[in-house]
């Protein structure tokens, strides 16, 4: 792939409970995708203690996830993934002013009964982390007045959330609805991209939320990015012409080599990098550690 950056990811989960865990299932996403523009080169995943049974399998939007279960009793759970990964460019050459009126584009995929479904009008529904708030579409109608390109507007109403929200890993947890991280104008990665999603598809364009990993030590000379040591997120839009196109709120930037793709999805519920259902535990406290490097 020309022009990729190589890249070490380490990636580790660790629970540690109050009372002893009888019985345990869970689900990981933490291995990065295989695309045209990223290629996996390694991937080892540790689970201690060792699962009774362990699996994989592709979900409906084709990420790769890792199951496995607990017969027998613990008291802690460590998940630990280490990847090496190869990351192409891909918007250096894009110019959103090219791109077809966004307004054309939302009637194009507009559901109609027995007409023909284009995949992407899947991701203008509402999804459970991202209802269609009214006070959502009144805030991206500032970025998208009649006949406007469609990439114009979202790179607009990305500058405009960056610009508007203030980064605060204190002021919102995963359960705190959008309405709430919406009003506040306050929160993390994960709530930066439920607001451009939320905003987006309120208007009827095809919004997808998508996680992953952020560069930890920027090229010399380059800033430091917001969200570099934990998992990340960021969102994608459809355009007819360009495809997918996807961009960072909480960093103000099209997504490039420094991003690390694990997963797309509607929103975080889809694609939480380690979750589970347990027997027993009482409370338990759960720390995550992200490391992504350059290979030199």
């Amino acid at each position: 792939m020309t022009g990729a950056r190589e890249l070490r990811v380490e990636h580790e989960t660790s629970y540690d409970y109050s009372a002893r865990v009888d019985l345990a299932y869970h689900i990981a996403y933490v291995q990065p995708a295989q695309t045209a523009y990223q290629e996996v080169d390694s991937f080892t995943l540790d689970i201690d203690p060792a699962p009774s049974h362990r699996g994989r399998r592709r979900d409906v939007y084709g990420n790769q996830s890792e199951t496995f279960s607990l017969y027998g009793p613990h008291e802690a759970l460590r998940v630990r993934a280490e990847s090496g990964v190869r990351v192409a460019p891909r918007f250096e050459a894009l110019d959103p002013s090219t791109s077809p009126p966004w307004n054309e584009v939302r009637e194009e995929l507009r559901y109609r009964a027995g007409a023909a479904f284009l995949p992407p009008t899947e991701f203008t529904f509402a999804s459970p982390y991202v209802p269609l708030l009214p006070q959502l579409r009144a805030y991206a109608s500032g970025s998208f007045p009649a006949a406007r390109p469609l990439l114009a507007g979202a790179f607009d109403l990305m500058q405009r959330i960056h610009a508007d929200f203030t980064y605060d890993s204190e002021s919102t947890e995963v359960s705190t609805p959008l309405a709430i991280a919406f009003a506040q104008r306050r929160g993390v990665c994960q709530d930066y991209a439920h607001v451009a999603v939320g905003a987006l598809r309120a208007l009827g364009l095809p919004a997808a939320y998508v996680s992953g990993y952020l560069l930890s030590t920027p090229p010399p000379g380059q800033a430091r990015l917001i969200g570099a040591d934990a998992s990340h997120a960021w969102v994608r839009v459809w355009c007819p012409v360009n495809g997918w196109v996807e961009f960072d709120p909480t960093n103000d930037c099209l997504v490039g080599t420094g991003h690390v793709t694990l997963a797309i999805g509607r929103d975080y519920g889809d694609l939480t990098p380690v979750r589970g259902v347990i027997r027993g535990g009482g409370r338990h406290t759960l720390e995550v550690r992200v490391s992504v490097l350059p290979v030199e």
